[in-house]
């Protein structure tokens, strides 16, 4: 069931693209289909072309596969476990000054990241792939897990794979794995000052 209607007109694949739970554990995901997700991300926009975000992956059965799903919560392990992949997105918190050496607090490093991510999506949904990020896992464990450096935050931990007959989740969650509705952009938006929602007679909205 579907009940995504876009108001205006945008690009297909963004009203298409939603984050399933129901992933199939029986289909891999190639390491070349990765790289082209990757590829995707790195052209995202960043402030001053810093391009902070980094990332952090673990292939279904191989190393790094288990600790990375066991920094999950629970309610997201019981269904992020059975994705393909899982691909963490980190964002440098700093950002190279005038000379070498120098760094100084970066004000967008989570911005750039998520338009990192967003773009990864985008380019998964294109290739027939699904993904779900998740901010539900265990931060300071995750640090040692990941061998973090200090300036580096974990924003999100992305399940990829193939989606799955919703019969694959626990029960309890069967009748959610569906497309959910969006606010309207008129309780989002706002002109001039944030007291001062559009009009949308007015101005076409």
């Amino acid at each position: 069931m579907n009940i995504r209607v876009a108001r205006h007109t945008i690009l297909p694949m963004i009203l298409e693209r939603w984050s399933p739970r129901a992933f199939d554990p029986s289909q891999p995901i190639l390491r070349s289909e990765l790289a082209t997700l990757f590829e995707a991300a790195r052209w995202a926009p960043s402030a001053f072309n810093v391009q902070p975000w980094r990332f952090i992956f673990a292939l279904r059965d191989d190393p790094g596969w288990d600790a990375m799903v066991e920094l999950l919560i629970p309610f997201n392990k019981s269904w992020a476990a059975s994705a393909s992949a899982l691909v963490c997105v980190a964002s440098q918190t700093d950002a190279p000054g005038k000379t070498p050496t120098e760094r100084f607090p970066s004000y967008s490093h989570s911005f750039d990241a998520g338009a990192a991510w967003a773009f990864l999506a985008l380019q998964a949904h294109s290739m027939g792939l699904c993904t779900h990020a998740m901010t539900g896992f265990d931060v300071e464990r995750a640090k040692t897990v990941l061998r973090l450096p200090a300036n580096v935050r974990l924003d999100a931990i992305v399940a990829v794979g193939h989606q799955g007959p919703g019969d694959h989740l626990p029960e309890e969650l069967r009748s959610r794995d569906i497309p959910s509705d969006r606010q309207s952009i008129e309780e989002f938006v706002f002109e001039g000052t944030f007291d001062t929602p559009i009009e949308r007679l007015r101005h076409g909205f």
